[in-house]
């Protein structure tokens, strides 16, 4: 894995008006300011690259990398403090297809029920491309109706293709809840929470996000959020027990550090990772800055952050891992569709921090450069870089007389000005409804070219996946095998081909068992009834997400 690390800045070459041969000395290496063609970007005419970046067909496996609240702005601000004016983000520039799309999400009820909302949430985007259709801030993959909508993880999972799902924040956050969960208030994260109203399992619901993710079963989940998996669940099967030991009791692999992770050598529907490193989102890469009124007139430069996790813990180490355990087997496999979220660019834009969101935009990229080094050499893998909305903070010229502002030192020696103008000190900066950039690589990519809506990445990832989104079709060839058993003893009903599943309720007489689909697989055991005489009982397997029934009988007989 190849990445640049921290103050890992590469010597950029920027040009001066006068274009001497002035040179600087910045933390002891020499930045030339040389000539003129030194701004210039192209190497020649670009047609042929452009072509030979474009291929059509399918992919076997996507990764897409989103920066939370990393418009165009936030991404410039950390190409110039950390690699120059004239330098490339080796990772989220790198990417040779690009194109804009729009976020716009839409309101829920009242006058302007589905009409649209110019400043979205995190919640609303991510709803977009995960399934789609747009719907209002705050719905995490339900529609204006809140009705639920099938996400991209849960069709790619339908298909039979691995899945995974990455972020530094909390991993009950929007971002990547949208993969995994359906409920009305994103805040909706564990059984606790009291906002998650009607859809709590105790309300008759799906759950808390928390709740849902056990029931989607990605094979590889790996964040934050570890306090809301300690909380009791209050519903359901597993009634009084903390969602940590629900975890365990159905085949999670948990781990909360460096030393478990590292010992994850396969993940799987039989055995499937879920890593949660802090109890809520991770610590950023660059210690906190606090813009003020006037902030800009005292040029700062970052510092490492003390707390931040451990180097094997970082975005991009993490991106490693889990395309090492999803990719494992691929040769005879479906591939795989990966999710990985840099989340904090967008919370500390939100408090004013430049140096926090320049540390988590650089995080970012490294992780981009792990995915696009695996496609390199893979040459079967899609890699899409985006964002699910735009942010506040802006390069200016001057120190603004009323904003926020922060100044940082940057790699040429100079100086740049950071103005946050969409809150008072200690107020949280506000989304912008501007477009964002989207970046492609591999098979598929050309569909990110010119501008596009969000909803269209879904489309985008699911028809160059080739994936079958009527998932309901895919369980309607399951069968349930009949079976002979001794009075009295275990019986364990088996199903296969539920494929388009995620849970099965079996019943067995008049006993019944919701259990989990495994890879299409049901199987649920049951005593058999204490009888002289030989009798038959009845069966039905139904699947939780397609209602495919299917019945077989057990003859149970001395």
């Amino acid at each position: 894995m190849k990445t640049m690390r921290a103050r890992g800045r590469k010597v950029a070459l920027l040009a001066g008006a006068a274009a001497a041969a002035t040179t600087l000395a910045i933390s002891g290496t020499a930045v030339a300011l040389t000539a003129a063609s030194d701004w210039h970007r192209l190497d020649g005419d670009q047609t042929k690259t452009v072509r030979d970046a474009i291929v059509g067909g399918k992919a076997k496996n996507v990764i897409l990398l989103i920066g939370d609240g990393m418009g165009d702005s936030e991404i410039t601000i950390a190409r110039n403090y950390a690699y120059g004016a004239a330098g490339e983000l080796p990772g989220i520039d790198a990417l040779p297809l690009t194109g804009s799309y729009t976020t716009y999400s839409v309101y829920k009820d009242g006058a302007n029920k589905g009409k649209p909302d110019y400043v979205p949430d995190s919640a609303a985007t991510g709803t977009a491309w995960a399934t789609g259709s747009k719907t209002y801030d705050n719905a995490i993959s339900v529609d204006i109706e809140g009705t639920a909508l099938p996400t991209i993880l849960e069709i790619a999972k339908a298909n039979g293709l691995r899945t995974g799902n990455v972020s530094t924040a909390e991993i009950q956050d929007a971002t990547p809840a949208v993969q995994v969960a359906h409920v009305d208030a994103r805040s909706c994260y564990g059984p606790d929470s009291t906002t998650c109203a009607g859809d709590a399992l105790a309300a008759g619901g799906l759950g808390s996000i928390s709740e849902q993710l056990l029931n989607t079963r990605p094979d590889v989940v790996l964040g934050g959020g570890l306090a809301s998996f300690q909380q009791t669940a209050k519903a359901g099967a597993w009634s009084g027990e903390t969602l940590l030991d629900q975890a365990d009791d159905r085949g999670y692999q948990v781990v909360t550090d460096a030393a478990g992770l590292d010992g994850v050598t396969k993940a799987n529907q039989s055995q499937p990772v879920l890593g949660l490193f802090t109890q809520g989102n991770f610590p950023t890469r660059y210690a906190a800055t606090t813009a003020t009124v006037g902030g800009a007139n005292t040029p700062v430069s970052c510092t490492e952050n003390p707390d931040r996790l451990d180097e094997s813990l970082s975005l991009a180490s993490l991106t490693d891992k889990a395309i090492s355990l999803l990719n494992k087997g691929s040769k005879s496999g479906k591939g795989f569709f990966l999710q990985v979220e840099g989340a904090s660019i967008d919370k500390r834009d939100h408090a004013a921090d430049a140096c926090g969101q320049i540390g988590e935009t650089l995080d970012l990229d490294e992780a981009v450069q792990v995915a696009l080094e695996f496609a390199k050499k893979d040459k079967n893998t899609l890699v899409l870089v985006t964002a699910d909305h735009a942010h506040s903070s802006q390069i200016v010229d001057s120190t603004p007389p009323t904003s926020l502002s922060t100044a940082v030192n940057t790699l040429e020696g100079g100086v740049m000005k950071i103005s946050y103008g969409t809150a008072a000190a200690g107020g949280s900066q506000q989304h912008t409804g501007s477009q964002l950039r989207i970046a492609g690589y591999g098979p598929g990519a050309a569909n990110v070219v010119g501008l596009t809506d969000q909803t269209d990445t879904f489309g985008t990832i699911t028809r160059t996946l080739g994936l079958k989104l009527d998932t309901a079709s895919l369980s309607r060839g399951a069968s349930v095998s009949s079976a002979y058993a001794k009075p009295a003893k275990p019986v364990t009903v088996k199903a296969t081909g539920f494929n388009g599943d995620r849970q099965a309720v079996v019943t067995f007489g008049s006993e019944s068992q919701t259990v989990d689909v495994i890879s299409g697989s049901v199987a649920a055991t049951f005593t058999a009834p204490d009888t002289a005489r030989q009798t038959t009982v009845k069966v039905t397997v139904t699947g939780v997400q397609s209602q495919v029934s299917k019945k077989a009988t057990v003859t149970v007989r001395r």
